[in-house]
This record gives C-alpha cells, sequence and structure tokens, in this order.
C-alpha cells in the first residue's frame, strides 16, 4: 500500500469541502424554488401545473441522469466530469435566472438537472480516493447533516431573497445566489481536487441510459399533466409504458451482463427481495417528505397569504423536528433496535404529526403559523428517525462489491421520487387552491401522506431488522 493511500491525499479536506459545497448547491435548488410560486405566477404568469414543472422538473432529470452521470465519470475521470458538471451547473443556473418565459425556465431546469446529474456521482468516488480507509467515516459523517441542511435552508434562503428584492432582483435571486458559489467552488476545485485517471476502455450504455429517461418521464409526466387534462386513455397508458421500460432497462443489463458488456449497473441487485423492497420504501419515502412540505409552502402562501420569507420561516420548525430525530435515530436507536424498527418508529411518529396538523388545521379563524408548529415539529422528528439509518438498512442487504451499483440506484430513486412527489402532492393541492379551498388541498394532502406512510411501514417489514456489516 503506497504512503499517500495510508496518509491521504494532502488536501483531502479541501477535496471534501468541494464536494460538500456542490451537494448543497443542490440540495438548495431542489427546494428553494418551493417559496417562488406566488412570484413566478405573478410575473411569468405561470399555472400551477408550469410551477410543478418548474419544481419537479429538475428532480426528474437529475434521477433520470445520475446512473450515466456516475458511469461517465468512470470513464471520462471523476474530476474531468465534476469541473464538467459543477461549470455547466453554475452557468445554468445563471441562465436560469434571465429565464425571459416560465416556458424557457422549465427548460432550463431540466437542463440544471441534468447538469447535475454529471456532477453529483463524482463527489464518493473522490473522497473515497483522497481519504485513507481510517478517515472514511469521518469524511462520509459530514455528509448527513449537509443533506439536511441543505434541503431545509432551501425555503428559508430563497424566502428571504425573494422577499428582499434585492436590485427588483425577485424570484431571479434564487438562481443568482449559485453563480458566486458555483464559481468559488470551481476555482477550489481546479486547483486542489487531485486528478483521477477514467478508464477509456469502459462503454457507455447511450440506449439504456436514454430508456431510464424515458420511463422516468412518462412515470412523472402523465402525473403532472393528467389533472389539467382530465385523466384521459394516454396518461394511464405513459404509466403502463414507464413500467414496462423500467422493466425493459433491467433486463436488457441482465442480458448484456451475460454477454461479458459493460452496464451501467450491476443487475443482480434486483434479485435481492430485500433490496427491492428497500427501494420501494425509498421511493414511498421521498414522494412524501417531499410533496407534503412544498403544499405546506404552498398552503401559507397561496391560502394564508404568508409572504416568501413567512413562508419559509415555517419550515423552521420541520428543520428543529428533523434535528432531533435524526440525533435520537443515529446517536443510539439504529444501533439498539435496528433499521427496520427505527425505519417504522419514524413512519409512527410522522403519522402522529400528520394527525396533530389535521386537527390543528380545524379552524382557520386568525390563523397563526404555532397553530400547527407542534404538528410540523412532531412529524419532522418522524422524518429524521428516517431519513438517518434508511439508506445504510437498505445498503446492508448487498454485498460490498455491489455498493457503488446499489448506492446509485438509490440516488437516482430518491430523486425520481421526489419529482413524483411534487406530482401527486401538487396536484391534489391545487384542485382545491384553484377554487379557493386552499385549506382542503392541504388538508388531503395530508390523508393522501397517511397512505404513503402506511405503505412505507408496510414495506419496511421486509428489511432486515438490524443493520448487517
Amino acid at each position: 500500500m503506497s504512503t499517500e493511500q495510508v496518509a491521504g491525499y494532502k488536501h483531502r479536506w479541501l477535496v471534501l469541502t468541494v464536494v460538500l459545497i456542490a451537494e448543497m448547491m443542490d440540495l438548495l435548488d431542489s427546494t428553494i424554488v418551493n417559496v417562488g410560486g406566488p412570484e413566478l405566477a405573478q410575473k411569468l404568469h405561470a399555472t400551477p401545473t408550469e410551477l410543478q414543472w418548474v419544481i419537479g422538473g429538475y428532480a426528474l432529470s437529475l434521477g433520470s441522469g445520475l446512473i450515466l452521470g456516475g458511469r461517465l465519470g468512470d470513464r471520462f475521470g471523476r474530476r474531468n466530469m465534476f469541473l464538467f458538471g459543477l461549470i455547466g451547473f453554475t452557468l445554468a443556473s445563471l441562465a436560469c435566472a434571465v429565464a425571459p418565459t416560465i416556458a424557457a425556465l422549465i427548460v432550463l431546469r431540466f437542463v440544471q438537472g441534468f447538469l447535475g446529474a454529471m456532477l453529483l456521482p463524482q463527489g464518493f468516488g473522490l473522497i473515497r480516493d483522497a481519504f485513507p480507509p481510517a478517515e472514511f467515516v469521518k469524511a462520509f459523517a459530514a455528509y448527513g447533516p449537509a443533506f439536511g441542511l441543505g434541503g431545509i435552508l432551501g425555503p428559508v434562503i430563497g424566502g428571504f431573497l425573494i422577499e428582499a428584492n434585492v436590485l427588483d432582483l425577485g424570484w431571479r435571486a434564487v438562481f443568482l445566489v449559485n453563480v458566486p458559489i458555483g464559481v468559488a467552488a470551481t476555482l477550489l476545485a481546479i486547483r486542489f481536487v487531485q486528478k483521477s485517471a477514467g478508464d477509456r476502455s469502459i462503454k457507455i450504455d447511450i440506449f439504456g441510459a436514454l430508456l431510464v429517461m424515458v420511463a422516468s418521464g412518462l412515470l412523472v409526466y402523465p402525473l403532472i399533466q393528467g389533472q389539467e387534462a382530465g385523466w384521459p386513455l394516454w396518461t394511464y397508458l405513459m404509466l403502463a409504458g414507464s413500467v414496462v421500460g423500467f422493466l425493459l432497462f433491467a433486463r436488457l443489463e441482465f442480458i448484456a451482463r451475460r454477454k461479458g458488456k459493460t452496464t451501467l449497473i450491476d443487475p443482480t441487485i434486483f434479485k435481492n427481495r430485500d433490496y427491492t423492497f428497500g427501494l420501494a420504501g425509498l421511493g414511498l419515502y421521498f414522494s412524501g417528505f417531499t410533496g407534503i412540505y412544498l403544499i405546506l409552502t404552498l398552503f401559507l402562501q397561496f391560502g394564508e397569504k404568508f409572504t416568501s420569507a413567512e413562508a419559509g420561516l415555517g419550515n423552521i420548525p420541520i428543520a428543529v423536528g428533523s434535528a432531533i430525530g435524526g440525533t435520537l435515530s443515529g446517536a443510539f436507536l439504529a444501533e439498539k433496535l435496528g433499521g427496520r424498527f427505527t425505519l417504522q418508529i419514524g413512519a409512527a411518529v410522522q403519522l402522529l404529526g400528520v394527525v396533530v396538523l389535521w386537527f390543528s388545521l380545524s379552524s382557520l379563524d386568525n390563523f397563526s403559523i404555532w397553530q400547527i408548529v407542534p404538528g410540523l415539529v412532531i412529524s419532522g422528528i418522524g422524518t429524521g428517525l428516517i431519513a438517518a439509518p434508511i439508506f445504510d438498512t437498505i445498503l446492508s442487504t448487498v454485498e460490498p462489491q455491489q455498493s457503488g451499483s446499489a448506492s446509485g440506484v438509490l440516488s437516482a430513486v430518491q430523486s425520481v421520487f421526489s419529482s413524483v412527489g411534487v406530482a401527486i402532492f401538487g396536484t391534489v393541492f391545487f384542485t382545491y387552491a384553484l377554487v379557493g379551498q386552499a385549506d382542503v388541498g392541504f388538508r388531503t394532502g395530508l390523508i393522501v401522506q397517511v397512505v404513503v406512510i402506511i405503505l412505507f411501514v408496510g414495506v419496511a417489514t421486509f428489511l432486515p431488522r438490524r443493520i448487517q456489516r
């Protein structure tokens, strides 16, 4: 073993910093637009469906491109793809900020998400190459707080940027904030991120990558457009086509592996029942998590006429609860009770939070945010209890040599189903909000969340009782 492998790359902590900055930029952009709905509706005349595309289109494009991004990093070198994605993401953010129409903004959000998919998969590999094995735990421990902080801070930062309206930028400021951050991260990456040689012998399965993207689009498109179109036959045919597309992708990956060809993923992970049910649970969790907190922000703005900043601050009780839940889970629950029981306890606490929220909305006369704070904190605790162990629990079901493919698929499912959550919960909310019943839309969304939580509990029973090391 070389001296560098034992001691680690000399600038490894700067590498970690750059990777975390990139991760935070993605997480901020996943949620920062949530508070921009009224501004976009007023300034760009965006319809509810178009608002869902601005938010959900980014997650869809990101998720469907992650597997391809990881493979391109293997072929062309992780540093090269990291810089390509980082520079492209920064430029796409600038382009979003100057978008003249809502249609242009939607297209640019797809572009931004795809460039994020080229950027993010390189992070784990860069960290793994920079740090010695003895420091892996310390390095990867930073991901949890970054994930939670980025997701929660998005609406808060976005709300204050829109409210401040510096230079009359309004909603455009939520994209411009990425530009100086991206430039600084790029300069640090060029100077300090270690060079990494790619393997040009690796063949990229372009057809397989396109199949994943098409199947993901067939899943999300009818869920967003269906309500506006009146749920015609083509919406159901597209949903069925999505299932066919994903099954065909898995089948073609098995065939390619059998023939000794390079595959986008290791398809044998799908033979593992525990992992497959884990994927379903992850999809349910993130669709519910993303969807319910999105419509909370929409309810505060469209229903109770909160400003962008006030609606953003409505996420703080969730952040507090998530921090408590994550600490409890990470400190002892996952180790003492095991991954499965911790996930189910988290779901039960989430369910309690939803019930408290439901009853806190029984009267909206003289509504105050304090009315829903207890329910938001409880729901946040449940969210934190689940967020801490879910990835580790699912990944513990596969063999070590499968962990790369397994984690890549998990990340893709996380993003795609976040988009599904935006589509489903957004459609439910706007069905009522457009006729002046935003409170009914939010309460109906809570019912959908109850169904999602119950399904999650059922799927979680197939996960191992304890995290397997």
